[in-house]
């Protein structure tokens, strides 16, 4: 299964966990009145649009390049990430001022045992969906599902908090569940803004990451027909790049065997490096 089918998969998984969860949890949270129970509802809405991203983000991603985009669609990939930031960034400001609002009105919840059993429910279909993505973000390194991943550990920590809030109600102490509403949205919020800059970066044609770059340079360094490394750019394609590399050699050589230094170098960088879509190293002659 490639990175995209992987992708594919964890959004029709994601869009099925999260409307299981958003519809007990929204059904419960107005009967009851939990402004944290409500923010988590509305949460699981938010990872039912993520997850429905990955899948279309995912399926244009993996169109093969053609006569008007010659490297791809890799970047569709990011374009979606970023959509899902922006809606978690505008959700959660939502989420906060409803929070501070029932804080200021002493809004009180109506306790039930039930809120709690969705709340447990909760935990434990996120965990198990956040070990199912990371596994899998780990073989694919696809940003949609990392951002799957982040979503479900995420909600198990924000449910473990809407837990106590509803417990603590129970004992007559209201103004907690306002609290963690406002945790919770500041939490969205967070993931948003750093979801966003993922996202924004390669977009913005951001440099290939320094650990990567280094390999390119050893592998380059380790030629003694290499008598000068010359300028390095990468350019992103989706979640791999573009490497374009000068290099001096010999002036003294023929054209023909100049190149084979080059081309043995970019079949060697291209293994090495996994990120690499491709190398394209350009030859100048050093003059002694």
């Amino acid at each position: 299964m490639n990175r995209y089918e992987t992708a594919n998969k964890v959004g029709i998984i994601g869009v099925i966990g999260n409307v299981f969860l958003f519809i007990i949890k929204i059904s419960l949270g107005l009967f009851s009145k939990s402004q944290s129970m409500i923010a988590d509802a509305i949460n699981s809405a938010s990872d039912i649009f993520a997850s429905l991203m990955t899948w279309l983000g995912s399926k244009i991603s993996s169109v093969p390049n053609d006569k008007e985009h010659n490297f791809g669609h890799g970047k569709a990939e990011y374009i979606f990430s970023m959509i899902i930031s922006i809606s978690m960034i505008f959700l959660s400001l939502k989420l906060l001022l409803n929070a501070v609002v029932s804080i200021i009105e002493n809004k009180q919840l109506l306790f039930s045992w039930l809120l709690i059993g969705v709340c447990l429910i909760t935990i434990l279909v996120k965990v198990i969906l956040f070990i199912y993505t990371k596994s899998l973000y780990k073989k694919s390194n696809n940003l949609l599902i990392k951002a799957n991943m982040i979503d479900h550990r995420n909600d198990s920590i924000i449910t473990l908090f809407t837990t106590v809030a509803i417990l603590f109600s129970r004992i007559g102490i209201f103004w907690l569940d306002g609290v963690v509403g406002i945790i919770i949205s500041l939490w969205i919020l967070i993931v948003g803004v750093k979801l966003f800059q993922d996202s924004y970066n390669v977009l913005m044609d951001s440099a290939i990451d320094d650990e990567s770059k280094n390999k390119i340079l050893e592998v380059i360094k380790s030629d003694n027909e290499v008598k000068r490394i010359g300028t390095l750019y990468s350019i992103p394609v989706g979640y791999q790049y573009i490497v374009v590399v000068t290099i001096y050699v010999d002036g003294s050589l023929s054209t023909m065997n100049s190149h084979k230094i080059a081309d043995n170098l970019e079949k060697i960088i291209s293994k090495k490096v996994d990120n690499i879509n491709k190398v394209i190293i350009h030859v100048e002659p050093f003059l002694h």
